[in-house]
């Protein structure tokens, strides 16, 4: 069969609308220049630190046991949440032995109300397992050795280690990310790859702390939905504040 003489011109495919990336959770803000003015991180750390002196995790722990079991459950679960759990169930196992006494069919009750809880349960046990038979017990309280027990990712290590003073440690939960992004701390695509910017950009004299204020900060006042703004003692430091504002996404 002959051609058509006139073929019907070929559609190109629409486009999709470009798209503001997401900064892992929550409200989305525009691609920020990296790395930042130096003066500026210094001004954003200093603030942090007059309205938080000491800050620490919220996660009740007593001992560096109950504060990576704590940790370790508290993946994609809240402080709160986690500590209403532990509460009870460290008055029952707060030790190795005592957790692999309970077992993981007694361990489940007291975490069920954590998401997760089963392949936690069974984590926590694991780990336990191992405290006792390579480590006398005891937390080994060096990276390596941390990451290699069930549950326990970096992320999971490095709050330990900041927390327990022996590495000043920045674990990117999804505050941390948000909060990075918004003030041009980073702008990676993903936690590791923040981590090590943050690492490039951060003066040392805040890094041992640095993890907490950013997690804090993005907890209570950098939200991720409707950050409290006008109560932010780093606004004016904040690249991102004025397209927040003009997108209705700030208070």
């Amino acid at each position: 069969m002959a051609r058509s003489a006139n073929p019907k011109p070929r559609l190109s495919a629409a486009r999709p609308a470009p798209k503001r990336p997401a900064v892992m959770t929550g409200a989305m803000v525009p691609v920020l220049g990296w790395p930042p003015d130096e003066d500026r991180v210094e001004a954003v750390f200093e603030r942090l630190a007059r309205v938080m002196p000491e800050p620490k995790t919220e996660l009740n722990f007593s001992s560096p046991y109950t504060l990576v079991v704590a940790v370790a459950l508290s993946a994609q679960a809240t402080d709160v949440a986690v500590n209403k759990a532990t509460d009870r169930l460290f008055a029952v196992a707060d030790t190795p032995a005592k957790m692999l006494a309970l077992g993981e069919e007694g361990l489940v009750p007291f975490i069920a109300s954590i998401g997760l809880y089963r392949g936690k349960a069974r984590n926590v046990i694991a780990l336990s397992r191992i405290l006792l038979e390579q480590h006398d017990g005891q937390v080994p309280l060096n990276r390596m050795a941390l990451q290699a027990l069930p549950g326990v990712g970096r992320k999971t290590a490095s709050v330990v280690l900041n927390e327990l003073g022996i590495e000043a440690a920045i674990a990117v939960d999804t505050h941390v990310f948000r909060v990075s992004h918004r003030l041009s701390l980073a702008n990676a695509a993903t936690p590791d790859k923040v981590e090590a910017q943050l690492f490039r950009v951060v003066p040392e004299t805040w890094l041992p702390k640095a993890h907490h204020w950013l997690i804090l900060h993005g907890r209570y006042v950098c939200t991720a939905r409707k950050p409290k703004c006008s109560a932010c003692v780093i606004s004016d430091l904040c690249p991102s504040r004025a397209g927040l504002a003009a997108l209705g996404e700030a208070a």
